[in-house]
């Protein structure tokens, strides 16, 4: 069967491929090439290169569709590797509460947080749940997301934890963006249980389910102050992996309590938050290879200490970013969280760029190896998955932080959104 031409952008000002390895890189730790293009055939990268090359192997005029990209930036499509975006009901006025003072913890301990959610989640149906998803990604999708992943964990029961799932699965069916779906079935304790009580369900009567709905692809618990004990959270990843779903782990977020040891010791794909982690913590996970996903929109939200990217990409961690979009943390653009990484954990923009593309990808076991393998860049095979940015630089990704930069957005080698 002939390869299909689907695609070729072209005399793009700048083309980031992705991580530097070594080959054609610049001292920012990137590799791109300047007035150049990208060929697509049958939905993956076939080239990458200057612009007159590339015209000449993959003639435009030959492609299902062509780009000019004349003075703009060509960027891997972002992956957001931590979300709960699956959601219902509105929790603007606790944000107004933290203004006046009130803590995370103490909105918990009167019902409110998480705990509101759930409530709303539960009297939601699972279409309600599906179309405000697919709205959320709609606006991702336009900040150049292409690939997401979303947590349930507003049910904290075996029936609304599968309906979320569903609702995922759903919108993963009618939209471009991939959803990633995790179980987290142990983001909170229900009230009026205790946590040991709790996560006897968790892991014997709503994990089963989730496997045998074979949605889910990863397992995530909340192991912090006010919500599993490192005890409580080994049995709960313990049992996800018996049925099949990968590790993740909510660590050293609220305090200190030995979440990011566990993601180191049960071998997880990711330890998330990480604001308190140790420099012992960090030298675990790199020594287990879990990559540290960052979130400092939650930090910008809670008005906190940010992680200490720094001290990760130091070590050798491969530091993740995402936006942690949920009813408390309200921002669903990948640029924006870059932005917050530069100027809250002073990251480069470059730096900033692979951690929001290559090392989430990472993070959500896509590829092998270091720059995420296949998701999140522009290597040759990779998915044709990218945007491309109205301005001369992916710099201007984390500078241009009051405007929406993407102008249009391919996934699979189809252009999906036009700004």
């Amino acid at each position: 069967m002939t390869p299909t031409l689907d695609l070729v952008v072209h005399d793009a000002r700048e083309v980031v491929v992705g991580p530097d390895e070594n080959e054609n890189g610049d001292d920012d730790g990137l590799r791109r090439h300047e007035n150049a293009g990208i060929a697509v055939v049958d939905g993956r990268v076939a080239a990458v290169g200057p612009t007159n090359e590339l015209r000449r192997a993959y003639p435009p005029e030959n492609a299902r569709e062509s780009l000019d990209a004349t003075g703009k930036t060509v960027v891997p499509g972002f992956v957001d590797a931590h979300t709960h975006a699956c959601f219902a009901g509105d929790r603007s006025d606790e944000f107004e509460a933290k203004l006046r003072g009130a803590s995370y913890g103490e909105l918990l301990a009167q019902g409110g947080g998480i705990l509101r959610t759930v409530r709303a989640v539960r009297e939601t149906s699972t279409r309600e749940l599906t179309a405000d998803l697919l709205a959320h990604l709609d606006v991702m999708l336009a900040h150049g997301t292409t690939t997401v992943e979303v947590k349930s964990g507003y049910g904290l029961d075996t029936e609304t934890e599968l309906r979320m799932l569903r609702a995922m699965a759903d919108a993963d069916d009618a939209h471009p963006v991939d959803v990633v779906p995790t179980f987290m079935g142990a983001h909170a304790v229900p009230q009026g249980r205790t946590g040991d009580d709790y996560v006897e369900d968790v892991v014997c009567e709503q994990l089963p389910a989730v496997a045998d709905q074979g949605i889910a692809r990863f397992c995530d618990v909340f192991c912090d102050e006010g919500a599993f004990t490192p005890e409580q959270s080994r049995r709960v990843l313990d049992a996800g992996r018996d049925h099949g779903l990968t590790p993740k782990v909510h660590a050293e977020e609220l305090a200190h309590t030995g979440g990011a040891r566990l993601a180191s010791q049960v071998e997880a794909a990711s330890a998330d938050h990480l604001l308190r982690a140790t420099a012992a913590d960090v030298e675990a996970l790199v020594d287990a290879d879990v990559v540290p996903v960052l979130l400092p929109g939650t930090a910008f939200s809670l008005g906190g200490d940010y992680a200490d990217a720094r001290a990760m990409l130091d070590a050798g961690a491969p530091a993740a970013l995402a936006t942690d979009f949920n009813p408390n943390c309200f921002a669903r653009s990948m640029p924006f969280a870059m932005t917050l990484a530069c100027v809250g954990m002073r990251l480069t923009p470059a730096e900033a760029l692979v951690a929001a593309t290559a090392h989430a990808a990472r993070a959500l076991d896509f590829g092998a190896g270091p720059g995420g393998g296949e998701r999140g860049t522009l290597r040759e095979d990779a998915p044709a998955d990218l945007a491309v940015v109205d301005a001369p630089s992916h710099t201007h990704l984390a500078y241009d932080f009051d405007v929406n930069r993407v102008e249009r957005v391919v996934k699979g080698g189809e252009v999906v959104h036009r700004d």
